[in-house]
């Protein structure tokens, strides 16, 4: 240990920290490293009756109610931790550091960048704790990172780890901020990645999420690309198993198709943002695709993995997307062989171009689209889901909170539940007949074979 490393340490030893997340899987994987440094320090976790001498809380900003989300957290976790050093990061913070500054309680305000010095800065205000310090910390201005990469590999609550492999994007979509905030398109080596996986691997970890904002444009700062990542990635002894978190269609290639259709490890599950159905709310929303091509991609996945899960992105209610473009887009949707969606309604954010687009969707509208696709969304995720009850297939045991009761996922991500008496089977997997839908019409009721 470093004699900086050992100040740190003397600085946060004992102390208890509480976390709390929103937004996407890539910051639910940063959160987790940030709690790995913190721990490797000496700071445990609180728990759920203790107060916490440190919070902190990882934003999202895609939409204004993200926004509302993050401020309310902010507020609960001081009322609750009074006299905590709380600190703020994500995109919330990288886009509005003066906002968040100003929230009341508030000590520490950190950049995308700066998330890997998370221990440094809040030992730097543990030492210096006086009401000016602290003060002086949080209105300092977010770094910028555009050439920055902060490497995570972590596993949360849960058994899967996340393997962040690529930050930022180059595509400046016309309703979308992450650009802004978390800056252009950067990745780690393949081997850097590598590495981090078989770290996960010495520490008992099965199943690994590869994660970023546009992981399928790895390579950009490196001079790699995502295949070789992902070849590389499925000869690491001990991961049974990879999920691609999300890619875009125009990234997602026959070979990268072809190579997890065959591959030792890699899932049968896409998750492929479409955005709209529309061709002309394509246009305006400046995605790199048309739906021609989104079919291509979506027809081509289940040719080569017929029993792939594919999750889809869509946002109504954009400018521009008039009714009779939503129902163009609505009957496109319905046609595709994909097994779930992930239905978001649009927020306007400043400094975006679609601000520039004359019509605009009412709330009321918004919701009646949304409940049209989330109604699409079930009847396809239920189709799926039953398809399958009466095979077998490996699932991957996870703890429940509920004695006796074990949550999963088998390989094509269909969620089970498994009741048995047996303990110490998370992180297992193990060949279960999938039987039927569970009382709860959540999962399915799996049979250990």
């Amino acid at each position: 240990m470093s004699e900086g490393e050992d100040t740190d340490s003397l600085a946060l030893h004992g102390m208890k920290a509480r976390y709390f997340t929103l937004g996407c899987k890539l910051n639910f994987a940063e959160t987790a490293a940030m709690q790995e440094r913190l721990e490797q320090v000496g700071v445990s976790s609180a728990a759920t009756t203790e107060r916490a001498d440190i919070c902190v809380v990882n934003t999202c900003s895609v939409t204004e109610v993200a926004d509302s989300k993050c401020r309310q957290a902010i507020h609960r976790l001081v009322r609750h931790n009074p006299d905590a050093i709380v600190v703020v990061t994500g995109c919330y913070a990288q886009l509005k550091p003066d906002e968040v500054a100003a929230i009341d309680g508030v000590s520490l305000v950190l950049g995308q960048s700066e998330k890997g010095s998370i221990v440094q800065r809040i030992a730097r205000l543990v030492t210096e704790r006086s009401e000016a310090a602290m003060e002086q910390q949080a209105s300092e201005p977010c770094g910028r990172q555009e050439d920055i990469f902060v490497p995570s590999c972590a596993r949360g609550e849960r058994t899967r780890y996340f393997l962040k492999v690529q930050d930022g994007c180059n595509y400046f979509c016309t309703y979308c901020t992450i650009p802004f905030a978390r800056g252009r398109s950067r990745n780690g080596t393949v081997t850097s990645m590598v590495e981090q996986a078989r770290k996960a691997a010495s520490q008992g970890g099965r199943e690994i999420v590869l994660t970023g904002v546009n992981i399928g444009d790895f390579g950009r700062t490196t001079g790699e690309s995502f295949i070789d990542l992902i070849r590389a990635l499925d000869d690491v002894d001990g991961i049974s198993r990879y999920r691609i978190s999300s890619i875009e269609p125009n990234l997602l290639t026959d070979e990268v198709i072809e190579f997890v259709a065959q591959s030792r490890a890699f899932m049968p599950h896409f998750h492929i943002p479409l955005q709209a159905g529309s061709d002309e709310v394509l246009r305006l929303m400046h995605r790199r695709y048309d739906t021609a091509l989104f079919r291509r991609k979506v027809e081509r996945v289940k040719e080569a993995l017929p029993d792939c899960f594919i999750g889809v992105d869509v946002i109504v209610g954009t400018r521009g997307e008039t009714e009779q473009l939503f129902e163009q887009g609505l009957q496109f949707i319905e046609s595709l062989p994909v097994s779930q969606l992930h239905v978001f309604s649009y927020s306007e954010r400043p400094g975006t171009a679609a601000l520039r687009i004359p019509h605009r969707v009412s709330p009321q509208e918004k919701h009646a689209r949304s409940e049209q696709l989330l109604s699409v969304s079930q009847r396809k995720l239920t189709a799926f889901y039953e398809h399958f009850i009466g095979q077998v297939r490996p699932v991957l045991l996870e703890h429940s909170s509920n004695k006796g009761v074990y949550h999963g996922f088998t390989d094509n991500y269909i969620r089970v539940e498994l009741t048995t008496d047996s303990t110490g089977l998370d992180n297992q997997i193990l060949a279960c007949r999938l039987a039927g839908w569970n009382a709860a019409h959540d999962a399915i009721i799996a049979e250990v074979v």
